[in-house]
């Protein structure tokens, strides 16, 4: 296909407050479906499908694996987006498609057989690569929709920052509601694997069907520039001439320690305190302060330029991880304080990044006369996903390490092993994450008011 210099109708316009409207109400539904598999996998098949140490070692491999290839697909997807045209634009559509293959998936994800752990280790492995690319085409559709959608930088970093804190939402009455609902569908007063199935498939169907509102109610954006059916060609070039957003994405990786408690904290609750329900706590503490940043992350950009706040954040976010680990595990008050403020610097650091890619992309197309939104939105979950991998990879080393599996003696050595693995390691990795941003040389400072 040749560059085309202008999109193809997508459809009559839509009032900008619905466009937001369905752009945040989206991401809340696709979160709270992203969040109940990322949060709970590992806990679902320690304690309710008796997945084993050995077992979870393989588990493991498989994610973390799973999510690098799925990572390194992100690009590939990205490319086929810029490649494509239809009437429908050539980001909607695969948010159309993409819905109801995550929705299923998220459901069998949670209802492994009870049989040999080999069978049961297949079964997730099958279900869990298919998902994540299921995913993948729902994901970088989404974050290229919401740069292409919003050509305003102000409103488009305040929708990415009710984005954000909606999904934070969602991942907080995901991570708060999701073991109650389980248990209120368990057959007894106990929970069951088969309560977790039933809850995850029944909110998967509605997250994903509210998902949907993203292709229903926005429109793309009508650019002079060439912008869909691009080569493989201006997609290398775009990309690799695109420094600020190499530089961000760089960075990203490297933070990937910011996901550890997310990734392992239900299973860190269970040894440091014996009750998985306590993560409630934590998660709410963790939330609230994502909540919080992510409606404060959009005024703060407006005095301060996107590398100044995500360096300024990543070091704040370094000496609170020491601190918490110096202080210990121990008192548990203190430790949602430290997670509360944690969660504050997460809010801004995802805020932020999604805001100077948005930018990267608008200079790119100043600059190279071609938008490739894409591709370079792919970037921005290629990098998440490569965080996520990382922070699963660490912590499940952690926990084989450790020893710790359901039904073992829990022993001091063991919980300050996995603490040390969501403080230490999140400490070195923000520190280090701060350098690639220092290079990132998109935005001005803020001038001053009259």
């Amino acid at each position: 296909m040749t560059a085309t210099a202008k999109q193809t109708s997508t459809g009559p316009a839509v009032a900008p407050r619905r466009q937001r409207i369905a752009v945040i109400s989206a991401g809340f539904g696709q979160n709270f479906v992203l969040t109940t598999v990322s949060t709970f996998i590992l806990v679902y098949l320690l304690q309710y499908a008796g997945i084993s140490t050995a077992g979870l070692a393989v588990v493991t491999v498989i994610i973390t694996v799973s999510k690098i290839v799925d990572a390194i697909l992100d690009p590939v997807m990205g490319s086929i987006i810029d490649m494509t045209r239809t009437r429908w634009g050539k980001l909607r559509p695969y948010i159309l498609f993409s819905a109801a293959p995550v929705a299923l998936l998220s459901g069998l994800l949670f209802t492994v057989p009870d049989t040999a752990e080999p069978v049961k280790l297949v079964y997730f492995g099958v279900c869990y690569v298919l998902w994540s690319l299921a995913y993948t085409v729902c994901d970088v559709p989404f974050w290229g929709l919401i740069g292409s959608a919003f050509s305003d930088p102000v409103e488009r970093t305040r929708v990415i920052g009710m984005v954000r804190a909606f999904g934070a939402i969602a991942l907080g009455l995901a991570t708060l509601g999701m073991p109650w609902l389980a248990r209120l569908l368990s057959s007894g007063p106990q929970t069951t694997s088969s309560g977790w199935s039933l809850a995850v498939f029944i909110t998967s169907v509605l997250g994903m069907a509210v998902f949907l509102l993203a292709f229903f109610f926005t429109r793309e954006r009508q650019t002079t520039a060439a912008s869909t059916g691009l080569s493989m060609r201006q997609l290398a070039t775009t990309l690799f001439r695109n420094t600020p957003l190499l530089m961000v994405l760089l960075g990203s990786v490297l933070g990937f320690g910011r996901f550890i408690v997310q990734a392992g904290g239900a299973v860190f609750v269970v040894i440091a305190y014996g009750d998985e329900g306590t993560f409630t706590l934590v998660g709410a503490a963790i939330i609230l302060g994502m909540v919080v940043s992510s409606f404060l992350t959009p005024l703060l950009l407006r005095h301060l330029t996107g590398r100044t706040l995500i360096v300024g954040s990543s070091l704040v976010a370094a000496a609170l991880y020491v601190a918490m680990y110096l202080v210990g595990f121990a008192n548990l008050g203190a430790i949602l304080v430290f997670i509360f403020l944690t969660g504050l610097t997460l809010g801004i650091f995802l805020v932020t990044q999604a805001t100077m890619i948005a930018d990267s992309v608008d200079d790119a197309e100043r600059r190279l006369g071609v938008r490739n939104d894409g591709i370079s939105f792919a970037s921005l979950t290629f990098a998440t996903k490569i965080m996520n991998a990382l922070a699963v990879l660490v912590f499940g080393a952690f926990v084989v390490m450790a020893g710790y599996e359901a039904g073992v003696t829990v022993t001091p050595a063991m919980q300050d092993l996995v603490f040390a693995s969501i403080t230490l390691v999140p400490a070195a990795s923000c520190l280090i994450s701060a350098i690639p941003f220092l290079f990132y040389r998109l935005g001005a400072p803020p001038a001053p008011r009259p």
